[in-house]
Formats: C-alpha cells, structure tokens, sequence
C-alpha cells in the first residue's frame, strides 16, 4: 500500500462550508490465495468480457427495502436488535454479472432493484437480482480515473435519495482531475437504456485528491442524512485538522449543507481517519465504518459524532486520552478492508489485499466472538458489500483495479447466502 505524502493543500469549496480535504486509498498487493474458510488472527478491542453480462439462471427472489410489496419480491421483516453467531457460514450461491469494470458502489433501489457504479467505466448499471438483469443507466460526466497509475479515483460510492419515488435523484461521490465531489444526478428511466441521467448538481467539491486515499463511500443513514467518507489523500495531518474534509466522516443535508446536530457546525461528523472505505448501520442505529490503516493495523470502529480515531497518532487500539480506539482489528496481509455490511447480527467486510470476507459477530457496542474469514482467495479481490435479504448479500469483486491481472470474467457480482 502507497505511503508518500504531498504537502500542498487542496482548497475546498462546499455549499455552507469552506475548508480543505482530503482523499481515501485502497489497498497492496494481493494475499496468496486459499480455499477454505480459517479462524483468523484477528485482534478486538472488547469482549475479462468486454462489457457486462448477466447470469441468466434463476436466482431467489429478494426482499424490498420497504414495508410494501412490490414486483421484486416480498417485504423486508423490521430489524431486530441481534446478537451475531460465533458459528456459521457465507457461501456463493451463484454469480449475477460479470465484466463489470471495477463495481465500486451498491444501492438500493424502493423497488428492490440495485444501482452499481463502475469506477473506471464512469457507469451507473441497473441489476435486477431476482431476475441476473443488469442495463446501463448511464455514465457520468466529467469523472477522472488514475487506474493506470493503480490508483483509485474513478466513479466511487452512490447512494439513493429517500425520497426517490418523488424526486428520482441518485447521490454520487467522484474524482475530478483535482478534487473528489458529491453531487446529485437526476434520473429519468423512461429514457432509453444508458442515457437516463441527467446533469449532475454539484453539492461538495474540494474533497482532497490523489493517487491514493480518496475515500468515497456513500449512504444515507437511518436519520436521513448522507454520509460520506474520506481519506487524507495521502496527507496524513489532514485528518486532525477538523477544518479540513480530509480524513473525515461528513454528515450533510440532501442540498450538501452540515446537517443539524453535527458536532463542530461543519460537514465533519468524526475525524482522525487515514481511509474509511466501508459504512453500515446496525438494527440500533449505530454507524460501523471499516478503515484501512498503514503498515500494521486495519480497523473496524464505532462511529460516534465528534470522535478522534487517532490517526495519523495512533494506529489500531490504543490507550491514548482523547482517541476512540477500534473495536477490532487485522494485519493489513490478511485484511485491507473495503465494503461491509451487516446482517444476521453480524459485520461483513470485504477485504481487497486479504481476497476474503470476514464476519464480525455483534453484540451491542462490542464483539460477541471473534472474528472469522470465509472465501479465502476464491474470487480475488473482493471490493463492495450490499445487504438486500434477511441472510442474503451482494459481494463484487475488484480484480481490474490495477493491483494484480483480472481472471475471465471479472469483475463479477455475486449473491451470497449467510448465516
């Protein structure tokens, strides 16, 4: 994994806010490859087709995000607060789409459908899951890649507005030749295939830029607000100065102004962070974010507002006054975490160096077993994490990112069964 630095600061302009920023990274080069699931090391703090295609073979029918149900399947069972299992399993049940360049970002859509986003391709794809369909939606403009120096700008996270019956807007977070941005992008999908978006309104620009640690996670959260993550772009004193974007977790309206009740006024929700790749809510609200860390400790944490998570001071757990250590952590060899999500009371991070996908069990605010890696060096790379079932997950991989020669096929959603 890159660790040089640049000393310039990129200014930042924001809708409400004025400040400097910074960018998130991914990961080194690739763990060898195994075939079978393996108690890990882990440590806690508590107790190639030219273009895409589908699979055309009958898949389950997946549950809707909504209380309603629609055509793609029945509604999903209100959360329940759970603690996750020492024991169980992840298993592939079939792959969805393949040819994808670089899948980076997964959202729902209300009527159970998912949005993809392709970092390097600029692409915003549509996938049935119960019927293996995936359409081009469109492309988005003025999105800059650095794939050919194995960077990792490009088209990264989306999200779905939560009144999307109403105002049809896709929020999406991406590089320009400069900066990263957030904007929203209407979407008309009575338009032809691949020209359904309309023009980007640009609600945060300035979010620091490089080669490495550009961030880019996106999700509205329960309160329904839009987070977003980023990295230090490779600047690590950005991520404690509170003035810059850099380094941060943000907290914004649907206009891109600091939502009410964040803690310093500004779009900065917690700091301290080299890269965060990875958010999801638990069935009690609280935020989890993955992280990558630099030559020792990767990170999962529990996100309070206002936090420090100490980098670049500290580094994994730590004992150190005024910093919010990890709630668990990993050796960056069999780590480097990207996407997660959580179901069945569990965490599930994907892990790009590390070609697997851990299970962290839950239980409150802590662990309730320790962690456990499944798919060890199956599918590679292994990029974004998306709940859409009870016990059901979508996993792409991310082996055409620049970081090792992709296999046939790739990249490649796949469904997953966990329990």
């Amino acid at each position: 994994m890159p660790h040089t630095t640049r000393t310039a600061l990129a200014a930042a302009t924001v809708l409400g806010l004025a400040g400097l920023s910074t960018t998130a990274c991914s990961s080194g080069p690739p763990a060898p490859t195994g075939t079978t699931a393996a108690t890990t090391r882990a440590v806690t703090t508590s107790a190639p087709p030219s273009s895409p295609t589908t699979s055309s073979a009958p898949s389950p029918t997946t549950p809707t995000p909504s209380s309603t149900t629609t055509s793609s399947g029945p509604a999903s069972p209100a959360p329940t607060s759970r603690a996750g299992r020492a024991t169980g399993s992840a298993t592939v049940v079939r792959t969805l789409a393949t040819g994808i360049d670089v899948p980076w970002g997964l959202a729902r859509l209300p009527d159970g459908t998912v949005l993809v986003s392709a970092r390097d391709s600029f692409r915003i794809y549509r996938l049935d899951v119960a019927a293996s369909h995936l359409t081009r939606v469109g492309t988005v403009p003025g999105v800059v890649s650095n794939v050919a120096q194995q960077g990792e700008a490009g088209l990264l996270g989306i999200a779905v507005s939560p009144s999307f019956a109403h105002d049809r807007l896709v929020y999406a977070y991406y590089s320009t030749a400069g900066d990263n941005r957030i904007a929203a992008i209407p979407w008309d999908p009575t338009a032809p295939a691949g020209r359904q978006l309309g023009t980007p309104r640009v609600l945060v620009t300035g979010i620091p830029h490089n080669v490495h640690h550009n961030g880019g996670r996106l999700a509205f959260g329960p309160d329904g607000y839009l987070y977003a993550t980023t990295g230090e772009a490779q600047q690590p004193a950005l991520a404690q100065d509170k003035g810059s974007l850099g380094g941060k977790i943000l907290r914004m309206t649907t206009a891109g102004r600091p939502a009410p009740g964040n803690p310093f006024g500004t779009l900065v929700w917690s700091y301290g962070h080299r890269n965060v790749q990875g958010i999801a809510w638990d069935a009690a609200g609280r935020l989890w974010a993955s992280e990558f860390g630099d030559h020792s400790e990767d990170e999962l944490n529990l996100i309070r507002p206002g936090r420090n998570y100490g980098w670049p001071q500290t580094e994994g757990r730590t004992s150190r006054a005024g910093v919010t250590g990890p709630v668990a952590q990993w050796g960056p060899p069999e780590d480097s975490p990207s996407g997660i999500a959580i179901a069945q009371g569990s965490v599930w991070m994907a892990a790009l160096r590390g070609q697997r996908l851990w299970r962290i069990p839950l239980d409150g605010t802590g662990t309730a077993a320790a962690p456990r890696d499944f798919l060890v060096g199956r599918y590679g790379r292994l990029r974004s994490v998306l709940t859409v079932g009870p016990d059901t997950l979508l996993v792409t991989t991310s082996n055409r990112d620049g970081r090792q020669s992709p296999g046939a096929g790739d990249d490649r959603i796949l469904l997953a069964r966990v329990t």
